[in-house]
């Protein structure tokens, strides 16, 4: 991941203090010290990625969730997913996250909610992630590789962390035709995108990196109205921000965010979903 994306991270609207702050407002005695939630409390406000929970149980399905799993969450974040399948799988999540503050905000969420001993977010790499090899059972991502300028790298550090027979599945977005300067320049500064590959050419990473791939799915038409709703969720934030007299937030943010939108509608960005096998006898 870039280094951009650290500081894109560390300020971004939804963080750990911002979900916390939103909590106690409902349930003051959030405040208190070693106060605790059910997981359930949090699902609300830590799904940062598109589609929410049903997404998760896409990712979920196609990579074989079962009980007991070691999975590994590539570019976790503050960790949502990761405690969402803990709760609801049953399986340990780890993920690799390269910005510290999301590190820290995850631990943080995941201690609120007691899935500390079954979710832990690590800072690192995902092109270097550390992490044994034949370690982990399934690897997911939701819209994160697009923050990573070598893919191909991270594709093979899941292939290398993957027990033969493990899964990977994952969404990112996807560009059908190929950015202008002036929108992957606007792209890079406002959401620190650091390239972008088609449905075809992932498919080529993927085989590349020694996977058998399962499936690829074009999200686009599904994204374009979550997309929609996100950025009037943002506005809203916008909003009432300027209305407490508190910053509003990146303004590089907010204009690349409506132009990703309006490139989604138009169909020359989208998401895909991918899934793929790594060859041998699973367990």
């Amino acid at each position: 991941m870039s280094e951009g994306a650290i500081d894109f991270y560390t300020g971004h609207p939804i963080s750990s203090e911002i979900i916390i702050e939103r909590l106690t407002k409902a349930e003051p005695s959030v405040a208190r010290p070693g106060a605790t939630l059910p997981p359930e409390a949090l699902f609300p406000h830590d799904q940062d990625h598109y589609g929410g929970l049903e997404a998760n149980d896409a990712l979920a399905g196609l990579a074989g969730l079962k009980p007991g799993m070691e999975v590994v969450d590539f570019c976790a974040g503050l960790g949502g997913p990761a405690r969402y399948l803990a709760h609801r799988y049953g399986v340990r999540v780890t993920g690799v996250e390269l910005t510290p503050a999301r590190v820290s905000g995850a631990g943080r969420l995941s201690r609120l909610v007691g899935l500390q001993d079954r979710v832990r977010v690590v800072e690192g790499d995902v092109t270097a992630a550390p992490l044994p090899d034949a370690s982990a059972d399934a690897v997911l991502s939701q819209e994160a590789f697009l923050h990573v300028p070598d893919k191909a790298a991270a594709m093979r550090e899941a292939f290398r962390i993957l027990r033969p027979g493990g899964r990977l599945a994952f969404t990112d977005w996807v560009a059908h035709e190929p950015m202008s300067a002036e929108d992957s320049a606007l792209m890079r500064r406002g959401m620190a995108v650091a390239g972008l590959e088609s449905l075809e050419g992932w498919r080529g990473l993927i085989a590349a990196a020694g996977f058998s791939l399962e499936s690829v799915e074009d999200r686009t038409a599904d994204w374009a109205p979550i997309l929609k709703a996100r950025l009037a969720m943002f506005r809203a934030m916008r909003e009432e921000a300027a209305a407490a007299g508190t910053p509003t937030g990146d303004s590089d943010f907010h204009e690349s965010y409506v132009r990703f939108v309006d490139l989604v509608a138009a169909g020359r960005l989208g998401g895909g979903r991918f899934a793929a096998v790594k060859p041998g006898q699973g367990g």
